[in-house]
């Protein structure tokens, strides 16, 4: 199959003060020292290389007291050039929403909405060609899913993450193309396996080895398909579907729970 890659515009952020003080997922160690020039080295070769792969990349204006904004893909969802901001669960990131709502503001966006309900942007939330799935379980609130529903005029299918492992959507599910996805079947509760099932029966599912290694906090732009290098049973699959694997180092920010999906803000027209 002959995959095309469509340009991409992102939003992200530099780690200029990345660091763990806190624990608010269990991959977060604050006893474990960050490399921060080696985590700035990684950030800067993944934005590279979307560059290098013809997409946009916009960068948002890191906060000293916010080390976890280099995680910018939990600060807001953007689907038909209209921005839902994120209300995040933990008071530790509580003003990033805030500083990515400016954003937008500035940079010419004008259906935005301010959310009633938790949720973290594309943490919980996936875009596929007919849905809008939503994770919900452990950062995102159920009442999120209607609140989207209505402001993006999409279906919002709910799945139940039941692994604290997996406790954003984009850690156990990643949309490759159109409806095309890849996901990790032990992330999801029976009945939303049951549900991706029947949605998706030809997804490709990672290994507990590669969802381990975070291997499906990964973006794709039709075609290629960047993703933690740790994750290296996922190449082959993806190579047999048509796809060009891009493996990418970021074993500095795994520190703090996220690796190139949640580097990554995708700013859809």
């Amino acid at each position: 199959m002959r995959r095309d890659a469509t340009p991409r515009r992102y939003l992200m952020c530099p780690p200029a003060h990345f660091k763990v003080t806190y624990s608010i997922n269990p991959w977060m160690d604050p006893t474990k020292p960050v490399d921060l020039p080696l985590a700035q080295t990684q950030w800067e070769e993944l934005r590279d290389r979307y560059r290098s792969l013809g997409h946009t990349v916009e960068t948002l204006v890191p906060d000293p007291a916010l080390p976890d904004m280099v995680f910018a893909a939990n600060g807001a969802l953007v689907v038909d050039g209209r921005v839902l901001g994120a209300r995040f669960a933990h008071p530790e990131r509580a003003a990033e929403a805030e500083l990515h709502l400016d954003w937008f503001r500035d940079h010419g966006f004008r259906e935005i909405r301010e959310p009633d309900h938790v949720n973290e942007g594309e943490g919980d939330f996936a875009v596929t060609a007919t849905y809008l799935l939503a994770g919900r379980g452990f950062r995102s609130s159920p009442l999120s899913h209607d609140e989207a529903q209505e402001f993006f005029g999409r279906p919002v299918v709910g799945l139940d993450l039941v692994d604290p492992r997996y406790y954003h959507l984009d850690t156990a599910l990643c949309v490759l193309d159109g409806d095309e996805i890849m996901y990790y079947p032990p992330a999801f509760s029976p009945g939303s396996r049951a549900v991706l099932r029947r949605l998706f029966p030809d997804a490709l599912t990672a290994s507990d080895a590669d969802a381990g290694a975070l291997g499906l906090n990964a973006v794709s732009d039709g075609r290629h398909v960047l993703f933690p290098q740790a994750a290296a049973g996922l190449s082959a699959p993806l190579r047999d579907r048509g796809f060009d694997p891009v493996p990418m180092d970021l074993g500095e920010l795994l520190k703090g729970g996220g690796s190139v999906k949640c580097c990554t803000q995708e700013l859809r027209p």
